[in-house]
């Protein structure tokens, strides 16, 4: 069973910058195209940033120049910088398939903006 285990997330002030984590285990193949959610309280979960097994990204027009996607496949970990944070990129960040088929949630990692 995969298992997708995220970190990374904190209190920043708007401007900063955080980088998340995504550790899977399990049954993942390295072909898997992958991808970082965001869910704001209130709001469903949406798809802000993709990456295909080699290395092709996609952003959501909300973090486009702002966040970077990053993969290393060797290691089943996948990474999310965000730069320039805004009050609104506030919520919870999961990691997980970005081709339809999602495996189970993790738990989530919190980022906080303050103005």
């Amino acid at each position: 069973q995969v298992q997708l285990v995220e970190s990374g997330g904190a209190l920043v002030q708007a401007g900063g910058s955080l980088r998340l984590g995504c550790v899977a285990s399990g049954n993942i193949s390295r072909f898997t195209k992958m991808g970082w959610y965001w869910k704001a309280t209130g709001k469903q979960r949406d798809l802000v940033a993709s990456i295909t097994a080699t290395g092709t990204t996609d952003y959501a027009d909300s973090v486009k120049g702002r966040f970077v996607i990053s993969r290393d496949n060797a290691k089943n970990t996948m990474y999310l910088q965000l730069n320039n944070l805004e009050t609104e990129d506030t919520g919870v960040y999961y990691c997980n398939a970005a081709n339809g088929i999602l495996f189970p949630w993790g738990q989530g990692t919190q980022v906080t903006v303050s103005s």
